[in-house]
């Protein structure tokens, strides 16, 4: 894994979850308390030895950079490599990308600057602890010019999705963009392995050729003529493609199974912050709930994730809800089903409420 490179792209999505991107990038939504969504696709990579990630960025991306600081908390503060940010702007132009393939136009300088002989590129949409030098050996056995890595789903919600149809020897003979699924499909789920020098000369290639899109001018229209292949991830995978998505799955993780699919054998590195233990004062009551250092608790908490730092009042009712770092929750407050983004004031006696389908969700920074 030494001769591979990571590239992720940090804004892939952004455009699905408006209501928590608004104020940041896709990489750095909070999830599940003390993470951010950023974590798992960089987590996979440095505990499969890659030790230079290129993070492709285009907006709203000054919360990641605090969140990933010099990358010490993933063992990425080196002289040499570690997390490189790459500006949505190239050489070539002094206006941001559109689509992916404009992106990697834009990153060729850094992928020409790399010696290492593969590239895993990775969005940041999907939840899941992936071996990815696995990958890399499948990518090698099977001599691909590109793997793609696909993962069963019963049902697809999002606005664009590949799915792939491999045969017995994993190569694959079809790829269909956005088709209408029923029952069980193979959905790439956006993480890929290819060579460097391939990858460079795609992109030139794509330039000369006046392509638009990486998915459709690249991998549709050459199914045939490449060396296609799909590895099949068996393990927990989580797309978040909605506000919805992201609630239920957020939910997933009050399962003790589904923490230890993700939290198991080989760890899920984040941001490490010195902070006091939680306090449970008189009257305060905890079911099933996920609770973050820092908080302070008066009131009941039950099947609820509480980021760090918040406070919920005396009297008050958090149920099937997700709180957000340092929000505060008054006296006599009753929510259900609810998501409230960072530091939200919720004041005394309010009733808030969605439903599973629906979470109610609160901006950051608001005062109800």
């Amino acid at each position: 894994m030494a001769n591979t490179v990571g590239v992720i792209f940090s804004h892939i999505g952004d455009e699905n979850l408006p209501e928590l991107s608004r104020h940041r990038t896709m990489a750095s939504v909070p999830f599940g308390g003390r993470y951010r969504l950023i974590d798992f696709a960089l987590s996979n990579m440095v505990n499969s030895g890659i030790t230079t990630v290129g993070l492709v960025t285009k907006n709203n991306y000054q919360s990641l950079i605090d969140h990933l600081g010099s990358g010490k908390d993933w063992d990425l503060a080196r002289k040499d490599g570690g997390i490189i940010l790459l500006p949505p702007y190239s050489d070539e132009t002094d206006a941001p990308y559109t689509t992916r393939l404009e992106a990697l136009m834009g990153i060729t300088g850094f992928l020409n600057h790399r010696s290492e002989d593969h590239v895993v590129i990775s969005d940041c949409d999907g939840i899941a602890r992936m071996d990815i030098a696995d990958i890399v050996r499948f990518h090698e056995e099977k001599g691909a010019d590109i793997t793609m890595v696909y993962h069963e789903e019963a049902h697809v919600d999002s606005s664009y999705y590949i799915i792939l149809s491999p045969d017995e020897t994993g190569r694959v003979r079809e790829l269909k963009i956005n088709p209408r699924v029923k029952g069980t499909c193979n959905l790439y789920v956006n993480v890929m392995v290819m060579s460097r020098e391939f990858l460079i000369n795609t992109i030139q290639d794509a330039v000369t050729r006046g392509f638009s899109s990486f998915g459709r001018d690249i991998l549709a229209k050459n199914v045939d003529t490449l060396k296609l292949y799909a590895y099949k991830f068996e393990g927990y995978h989580a797309s978040v493609n909605t506000i919805q998505d992201y609630y239920s799955h957020s939910m997933r993780l009050l399962d003790k199974s589904v923490r230890d699919e993700l939290f198991g054998a080989r760890d899920i590195y984040t941001k490490i912050r010195d902070s006091a233990p939680s306090k449970y004062l008189t009257g305060a009551s905890v079911v099933n709930s996920l609770i973050s250092d820092g908080c302070i608790i008066e009131g009941r908490v039950e099947n609820s994730i509480l980021f760090r730092g918040v406070r919920v009042g005396k009297g008050s009712v958090v149920k099937d809800s997700i709180i957000m770092q340092d929000t505060v929750i008054g006296t006599n407050v009753h929510l259900g089903c609810v998501i409230t983004d960072k530091n939200v004031v919720i004041r005394d006696n309010r009733r808030l409420a969605g439903c599973e389908a629906l979470p109610y969700f609160v901006s950051k920074g608001r005062m109800l």
